[in-house]
């Protein structure tokens, strides 16, 4: 027994005096044990390695036509505001197979084509449609938009989005969940959606009734009610390429030896083979009474020095033609000539970046007879306020539509007024529940 309690107290000792070596060896190394903690907290808490705690903000691929510096650029603006827009890819009849026809591409309603190419590049473009805020159907419906006799020619327009319409609300949910009240069509001719030149056969066409619950990008807009806007909509400006003012000098260099400039359709007998008067009269009466007024430069057609003298320039015509708007407003913007709008009731694109009235004039149709003592009294009173306002880059900048997307060109002005669209509808759904 004795043997047995001596050899318990002998193990109990040399237990005891293995933990108390284990006890040395901790204390020894507890203080590197304390660093190399403290270590791996820092490293793996600091903020350039915060991916380890949170998930890869994955970018989709980007299309091979995009170029990635104007993307970065976009991305460092306030571009992370705009809404997400996912784009139908159609089949290629209903868009790419229309620009054959080159100047589908160029001309004043080409503005379907560059938003299309504006909107494959954007950095909001929405891969998962389940993501997106807007849909945007890519059909050309003004590529070719005329005969070759000259005469409109839309007749296609309705069928071919009609049938875009039964494409998307076949193949994918979303036309229906919303009855396209979140998608987004271009009708960039002459009256918008209701897809005539003349007016009166416009509004007794009216838009498609599938497109009524839908967004169109219209040049079209008048302040009285028109059938022709009845949906909802946002204005923009007929296409003109960006490349014009690099084809001049800078507007406030520029010698503007011309007081009046206007080239382009001007009826001397009014009524024409359709029985309608073009313009209203308006250009009719202006060719007549100035026409042969030395400071009025005016000629009835269009020619290949149009541009450079509008650059040389004070005052620009922007006349009505069938429809209200013009391309010659975004022409004398860019170049620096005052536009002198010439068209009652006519609604402008984005008023709040552009402010029209600091910039333009406006004549009502009835006092072109007064045209001359207008402007000669605003050259005498504040034409130089008006030319410091037109001639800042930011303004022509909104007018252009690039295809590359870049912060404040017409395509961004367009998502933006998309995006407070999105708002005010979130805040009206709120306000009733």
């Amino acid at each position: 027994m004795k043997l047995m309690a001596r050899g318990a107290q002998l193990q109990h000792h040399e237990c005891h005096q293995h933990l108390s070596l284990k006890a040395l060896h901790l204390r020894k190394y507890y203080k590197w044990i304390l660093w190399l903690a403290l270590f791996i907290y820092l490293f793996l808490t600091t903020t350039s390695y915060s991916f380890l705690f949170h998930p890869l903000d994955l970018k989709p691929l980007l299309p091979a036509n995009t170029n990635p510096p104007a993307l970065i650029e976009s991305r460092k603006s306030s571009s992370a505001a705009l809404p997400k827009i996912y784009v139908y890819e159609l089949p290629s009849r209903y868009n790419k197979d229309w620009l054959s026809n080159s100047r589908c591409g160029s001309h004043l309603f080409a503005s379907e084509v560059v938003i299309h190419e504006a909107l494959l590049g954007y950095p909001g473009r929405a891969v998962d449609p389940n993501e997106a805020d807007f849909f945007f159907v890519p059909v050309y419906v003004s590529c070719n938009f005329s005969t070759p006799n000259g005469f409109p020619s839309l007749h296609h327009a309705r069928p071919l989005l009609s049938s875009a319409v039964d494409f998307v609300s076949s193949h994918l949910p979303f036309w229906n969940r919303s009855h396209g009240r979140d998608h987004v069509f271009v009708a960039s001719h002459d009256y918008g959606a209701c897809f005539h030149a003349m007016e009166d056969v416009a509004i007794a066409d009216g838009i498609p009734e599938f497109m009524k619950r839908s967004i169109i990008l219209q040049t079209f807009g008048v302040r009285p009610p028109h059938p022709c806007q009845q949906a909802e909509h946002v204005l923009i400006p007929p296409y003109v390429p960006p490349d014009i003012e690099d084809e001049w000098p800078a507007p406030e260099k520029a010698t503007r030896d011309i007081f009046v400039f206007f080239r382009g359709k001007m009826e001397v007998h009014p009524k024409n083979v359709s029985g309608r008067f073009y313009s209203k009269r308006v250009r009719t009466e202006i060719w007549r009474r100035y026409s042969g007024n030395p400071r009025f430069r005016l000629q009835r057609k269009r020619s290949g020095d149009y541009r450079a003298e509008m650059a040389r320039s004070v005052f620009c015509l922007c006349p009505l033609g069938w429809a209200p708007w013009s391309p010659r407003l975004v022409e004398a913007v860019a170049l620096g000539c005052v536009p002198v709008i010439v068209a009652d009731g006519i609604r402008l694109p984005f008023p709040e970046a552009l402010r029209w009235p600091e910039i333009s004039l406006a004549v009502a149709e009835a006092d072109v007879g007064r045209l001359e003592a207008t402007l000669d009294h605003v050259a005498a009173t504040n034409l130089s306020a008006i030319q410091q306002n037109l001639w800042d880059p930011a303004r022509r900048r909104a007018l252009f539509f690039r295809r590359r997307m870049a912060e404040g060109d017409a395509t961004w002005h367009v998502l933006t007024e998309l995006q407070g669209m999105r708002l005010r509808r979130r805040s009206w759904a709120t306000a009733k529940l």
